[in-house]
């Protein structure tokens, strides 16, 4: 059975050998490869610049995440600092109504401090969320002109 199919397997290799192929054949296939290459290297440096582009507005959303992170850390440590402050002045007040004005007072700087730190989170919020929107537009706008020019 082996030999039969090596036999074969030789005599059509042999009668192929001198078969031709078409010029035209050969020139359709290798404008076909051409054109595949064309589309492929234009497909690739598209997908490299939407890429670039995803990193881009990733950074920024990164650091505006970063930018947000270390500020709510700095008003905690801030707020707790305050606390221990009107805490230590509480214990060394001398009289109950002393110990009363220290905590309303300790109370009244919190509260505003607390609409301070959320008007000025809001503001940096907003300001970030921008930044990253108009990251991404610039960055949409010129993976698009690159796929467009291709």
């Amino acid at each position: 059975m082996n030999e039969q199919f090596t036999k074969q397997a030789e005599e059509f290799f042999n009668a192929a050998k001198d078969v031709r192929i078409p010029e035209n054949f050969q020139a359709f296939a290798e404008e076909s490869v051409a054109k595949t290459r064309d589309a492929y290297q234009k497909v690739a440096a598209a997908t490299k610049e939407s890429v670039k582009a995803f990193e881009e507005v990733l950074d920024t959303a990164q650091a505006g995440a970063r930018t947000l992170s270390e500020k709510v850390l700095n008003n905690a440590a801030a707020n707790a600092e305050a606390a221990f402050a009107a805490a230590q002045a509480i214990a060394r007040a001398r009289t109950l109504p002393e110990a009363a004005r220290l905590q309303a007072d300790f109370l009244q700087q919190q509260l505003a401090a607390a609409s301070a730190q959320t008007k000025e989170l809001f503001e940096l919020s907003a300001k970030l969320t921008r930044q990253t929107f108009e990251t991404f537009n610039s960055a949409a706008s010129r993976s698009f002109n690159s796929v467009k020019a291709n």
